[in-house]
């Protein structure tokens, strides 16, 4: 038997088949908790998402934990070695689906708190939790929806920490103080179709589309900064025709992908694609779709109490870092002054057998409860 308190409220969350938007009682679980330590908390619904804020203390500064309790579908269950909901414990370490992303980050949320009101009952500040079931699918109706709601009240937050799993090779070697920007292009280029025996009689637009995929593919379009990498453009599909082998296409469709920098706006990217297809003199129609800006935390306070926090547990020193998808910060960058994100080693989320570390889940508690104690205490 264990004592541990995280991996005991890891596990029950676990139990709970929270596949996005459903949530399954997690908040519910979460917030009986939060109430029992004098947390003020609210359930704010919006359309099928469940959402939950919670906030302890009225006074500044107030520092959030934010986080998401849907994960995404398990995939084939004949490939996990035991089932994704019943949380298991094999080789030292936990597996079921959230293990990683993000059940063991909101245990510890739960926990960390619990330690500090009870070492702190008189703590300077705020606590304040926002979690949504939406992080995994549109992401409509989940922390931006509530983001709005705390902006119309006029809450600001001073400090949040996003529990996503960001350690790579080691427990606490990576925290992320941003992200980069993701912006999508749905583009479909007409021609004319015809038999391919005559095409003169035809427009291949596969054909007239293709230098200038060339050009997109070749532009270096910035070198990044000091905290991002370069932005990378990438095409996710391409589909043209129709099946036959004799028929030139009458329109190909393409479907790419931004990863920004803070180099770039969405607006400038958009401009230099439609630059490039005009002057390839192409007919075709273009849909954006802008899925978050980039953000940036400068290293500050937040930045420098999580990782000290990180050393006192670990010893690792962790580097700041703004790579991977995007996250629930890009929302709550527009209330909050300093975000970053931590959380346990990522190498397993959104795969079968999804698993943590069991050592690692007492001590992501314990870096939550130093930075409380780094800044509220």
């Amino acid at each position: 038997m264990h004592n541990d308190p995280t991996r005991e409220l890891t596990e029950e969350l676990i139990r709970r088949p929270s596949v996005t938007p459903e949530d399954h009682g997690c908040q519910k679980l979460m917030a009986e908790r939060l109430a029992a330590i004098g947390f003020d908390v609210e359930m704010l619904r919006f359309a099928d998402v469940d959402n939950l804020w919670a906030r302890r203390g009225s006074a500044g500064p107030l520092l959030c934990f934010a986080g998401h309790t849907d994960v995404v579908p398990t995939g084939p269950l004949s490939q996990w070695h035991s089932d994704p909901f019943v949380p298991t414990v094999r080789d030292d370490k936990l597996y079921g689906r959230g293990a990683a992303d993000m059940k063991t980050s909101l245990a510890a949320f739960v926990t960390a708190c619990e330690m500090f009101v009870q070492k702190h009952p008189q703590h300077r500040g705020s606590i304040a939790f926002l979690i949504t079931s939406d992080e995994e699918g549109v992401a409509t109706h989940g922390t931006r929806a509530v983001v709005e709601t705390l902006a119309e009240r006029h809450i600001e937050l001073d400090y949040c920490i996003v529990g996503e799993p960001t350690s790579v090779h080691v427990f606490g070697d990576t925290v992320k103080n941003g992200r980069r920007g993701s912006l999508n292009g749905h583009l479909i280029v007409k021609g004319i179709q015809g038999h391919i025996a005559y095409p003169h009689l035809a427009k291949n637009p596969i054909h007239l589309v293709a230098p200038a995929i060339a050009e997109l593919c070749a532009i270096e379009w910035d070198h990044g900064n000091a905290y991002f990498p370069p932005t990378t453009f990438q095409i996710s599909n391409f589909h043209s025709g129709t099946g036959a082998v004799n028929i030139v296409p009458g329109e190909a469709e393409l479907r790419f992908n931004f990863r920004f920098s803070t180099e770039h706006t969405a607006d400038e990217l958009k401009a230099k694609v439609h630059a490039v297809l005009d002057r390839h003199q192409l007919d075709y129609h273009l849909d954006w779709k802008l899925s978050g800006n980039p953000f940036l935390t400068e290293p500050a306070a937040l930045t420098d109490a999580v990782c000290a926090a990180i050393h006192d547990v670990t010893g690792v020193e962790a580097q700041l870092s703004t790579t991977g998808g995007t996250s629930d910060g890009r929302f709550i960058k527009d209330i909050c002054r300093e975000v970053v994100e931590f959380g346990p080693i990522n190498e397993s989320i959104h795969k079968i057998n999804e698993h943590v570390a069991l050592e690692d889940i007492p001590r992501l508690s314990a870096v939550y409860l130093r930075v409380m104690e780094r800044l509220l205490a």
